[in-house]
């Protein structure tokens, strides 16, 4: 029994080694885990343009919205489709690039771990073709307009500056503009014309009888008319509406019927445009008559210096006049002006 007994033994400790071995690969080899997770995202969509045609090698491009940073970039494929893979959850701007086409962009696109973000079909429209434009200047558009003004005259001979046939274009006069278009009508030889013309009548007439006869009545009576003219246009049409901001110009209306016409040239002798296109009385006009009529009063003869009552007859004689003045630009003077345009 001894030797049966002994190989008992010899198995029982081969047993009890083997299973020590076991446990010991046991320890130094853990149990395996399930795969984690993916914890990154992607985004995916088409483009395509507003026919539904796809676009190939559209640039999509990943970017953090605060900096504008770009994270990532791919292209499209034929079919259009494009996909931004692997994407750190987070929120994104999308920026969508074609040539030939308006750039997309899409805000606050938000990835969570594991994700797939789908973008709804984005149709590009056509990019806008850049126009290269010359930058000009209320100042210089108004410029051109008065020296185009400065063309026209009745007849092709008598000067007819202060007329716009550009009704509702017509660009606002800078001070030095009301100015330089005054100077231009003063110093026209129509104007000096037009005084010598004034003169030899009053002349012939015995008019401003305090000047004499011969020729230095008719010089000073020529003196006097011209300064009526000068005193009356720069006072009229510079200095006051300059002060005041107003236009001194007749804006030709032509359209309508004859009464509303009629009526609008009627009242621009007591209206006028402002600087800033609203219209306004026409405090420019009333205070040039005025203010002529008392400069006159300088330099005419003892015998016909104006007073009160006679200043104020004139100024209302004066928008008597200056009605008809505008009823014939409405209505006759610019079929017969050259230089005006044929259709205002």
């Amino acid at each position: 029994m001894g030797p049966l007994r002994s190989t008992r033994r010899i198995l029982t400790l081969l047993v009890l080694a083997s299973s020590a071995a076991l446990c010991h690969c046991s320890a130094q080899q853990p149990a395996s885990l399930p795969n984690a997770p993916d914890a990154t995202g992607s985004i995916s969509g088409i483009i395509t343009d507003t026919t539904g045609a796809a676009i190939p090698n559209a640039q999509i491009s990943l970017e953090e919205p605060a900096s504008k940073v770009n994270l990532l970039t791919v292209p499209t494929d034929t079919s259009g489709s494009f996909t931004l893979s692997p994407v750190t959850p987070g929120t994104y701007r999308i920026r969508i690039k074609a040539g030939g086409f308006s750039s997309w962009h899409v805000e606050d696109v938000v990835v969570r771990p594991g994700e797939a973000i789908t973008i709804t079909t984005v149709e590009l429209g056509v990019e806008a073709i850049d126009s290269v434009v010359t930058a000009i200047s209320v100042e210089d558009l108004a410029e051109q307009q008065i020296t185009s003004e400065e063309h026209q005259r009745i007849l092709g001979v008598l000067p007819n500056f202060y007329v716009s046939y550009l009704h509702g274009n017509a660009q606002p006069l800078s001070r030095r503009q009301k100015f330089k278009l005054a100077l231009v009508v003063s110093r026209d030889p129509l104007t000096f014309f037009t005084a010598g013309v004034n003169a030899g009548v009053e002349q012939a007439q015995g008019s401003l009888a305090g000047y004499g006869p011969g020729f230095s009545g008719y010089a000073q009576r020529y003196a006097a008319a011209y300064g009526d003219h000068l005193s009356a246009t720069f006072l009229g049409s510079a200095i006051f509406p300059s002060l005041l901001h107003q236009d001194p110009r007749y804006f030709y209306n032509g359209h309508g019927s004859i009464l509303h016409r009629a009526l609008y040239a009627i009242s621009t002798v007591v209206i006028c445009k402002g600087d800033n296109g609203k219209w306004q009385p026409n405090y420019s006009n009333v205070l040039g008559n005025a203010g002529s009529g008392a400069i006159s009063s300088l330099y005419y003869p003892n015998s016909a210096k104006h007073d009160i009552q006679t200043s104020v007859d004139n100024v209302i004689i004066g928008i008597g006049e200056g009605s008809f003045g505008t009823l014939f630009q409405e209505f006759l003077l610019h079929h017969f002006t050259h230089g005006a345009p044929a259709n205002p």
